[in-house]
């Protein structure tokens, strides 16, 4: 059978004749309690509320009692009476497609193009376990990411997770852009979590652009929407993400953030009445972010692989919150962004002494380990030192090493932020160079 068809046929197939009805028997909080549904519903099962012949409220069940269940209304739940009905809906079914790519999709798989989209001919888990841990392939080779700064000092690899910490407005957005246009890879899959609604569209035709979405699979949840769509639309893009890994291709995937992500999180915690812990944070956080994460990487066997840029909005760059915390712990390498370096125009405005990549050394020859040893030594001696060069109080001589990286630094700057098209090995070349000229 023709796949358009098949998929055509399986999405008639999945229409329901009957639909199961509760009543509203209280609202509190929030949450909406629903007699008549409990012997039949599930966590994560959508349900509508009917208002009025065309007024309903869409919502998840996110409880279940003896006799109750309880409903978490995408948006505020007014106008509601006791005995309203409410409809259980079939469960929702994500089916990836290989002709998702260049679209942009909500978490439910529903086009917000405009255009028709069908979906792929398998279901799939929005919580599907990652590989086994012991069949994992390790990291694989060394990307060009299209920025001199990411091909040497703070190299990607394929599979490698990299965590991106950044406040609002230093730049965060457009590297994620950038990478998704410029690094290798074969399908790009983005999460857009919680993103306002005119920047969805900014971000798709302005900054990524016509050339990035070729290979670009976009998944969006407003900021005005609830907090179990934004929390779903990260389980969402990591389940496109591994739909085409399993086809053996690689993939960059991108989160822009996981604090929305956690944030969303919070909110339907504090609904089902879980106690805050970390920071406002509930415990439950930690294993949510950290099952994410442990989905993308290298894949086992015929899979391909998943390499991951994870984005943190950091508040007065605290990078002891808890949700960086974690992060931090769990992935194999940061970047951090600085607001200073921003205001003085370098972009990308990465501050390359408080970040690492762990990726290193073997992502590396032994001579280009030597290089990044030599540029961290002349940018750390140069930032101890800054203030005082600042200040005209700095004296050649005294120090070498200080000497040398006075001499090196704005070649050095300028270096951090060039985007640099070509291979690793091509970058470092340019880098060695600037040191060679620096040491006469």
């Amino acid at each position: 059978m023709i796949p358009a068809l098949k998929a055509l046929t399986e999405e008639l197939a999945s229409k329901k004749l009957s639909t199961t009805v509760g009543r509203v028997s209280g609202v509190a909080d929030g949450v909406i309690k629903v007699t008549g549904l409990a012997h039949l519903a599930r966590i994560g099962d959508r349900a509508e509320l009917r208002r009025g012949p065309d007024d309903t409220l869409m919502g998840e069940i996110m409880k279940i009692d003896d006799n109750l269940v309880f409903m978490l209304p995408d948006t505020a739940p007014d106008r509601i009476r006791i005995d309203d009905p409410v409809l259980l809906l079939p469960t929702p079914i994500f089916a990836p497609s290989d002709n998702w790519v260049g679209r942009v999709i909500d978490p439910f798989g529903q086009p917000l193009d405009g255009r028709p989209l069908l979906r792929g001919e398998e279901a799939r888990d929005l919580m599907a376990a990652p590989p086994k841990a012991a069949a994992r392939r390790g990291l694989g080779e060394r990307l060009s990411t299209g920025y001199a700064v990411t091909n040497t000092l703070l190299p990607i690899v394929k599979g490698q997770r990299v965590g991106l910490f950044a406040g609002s407005g230093v730049g965060k957005s457009t590297l994620l852009a950038k990478l998704a246009q410029n690094m290798e890879a074969d399908v790009v899959v983005m999460a857009l979590i919680g993103e306002r609604g005119r920047e969805v569209n900014h971000f798709v035709k302005d900054v990524l652009g016509e050339e990035g979405m070729r290979r670009t699979v976009v998944v969006a949840a407003t900021s005005d929407q609830s907090a179990l769509v934004r929390r779903r639309c990260a389980w969402a893009a990591m389940t496109v993400a591994e739909h085409f890994r399993d086809q053996g291709k690689h993939v960059l995937f991108l989160a822009d953030s996981v604090t929305r992500f956690a944030e969303a999180h919070r909110e339907i915690s504090a609904a089902a009445g879980e106690a805050p812990a970390l920071r406002g944070y509930p415990p439950s956080v930690t294993p949510l972010i950290t099952g994410m994460c442990e989905r993308s990487g290298p894949g086992q066997d015929e899979q391909g692989d998943i390499t991951a840029v994870y984005s943190v909005l950091v508040a007065g760059s605290d990078m002891d919150e808890p949700i960086a915390d974690i992060l931090r712990g769990v992935l194999d390498g940061h970047i951090v962004l600085n607001r200073e370096i921003a205001e003085r125009g370098r972009f990308p405005a990465i501050d390359v002494s408080r970040s690492v990549s762990r990726s290193l050394p073997a992502a590396a020859t032994p001579d280009e380990n030597e290089q990044i040893l030599q540029v961290r030594k002349f940018l750390g001696s140069y930032e101890q030192s800054e203030v005082m060069i600042r200040a005209g109080l700095y004296s050649a001589g005294n120090d070498l090493v200080l000497d040398q990286a006075v001499k090196l630094w704005p070649e050095l700057d300028a270096f951090f932020g060039k985007e640099e098209p070509g291979k690793p090995a091509e970058s470092f070349s340019r880098l060695g160079l600037m040191l060679r000229r620096a040491g006469r």
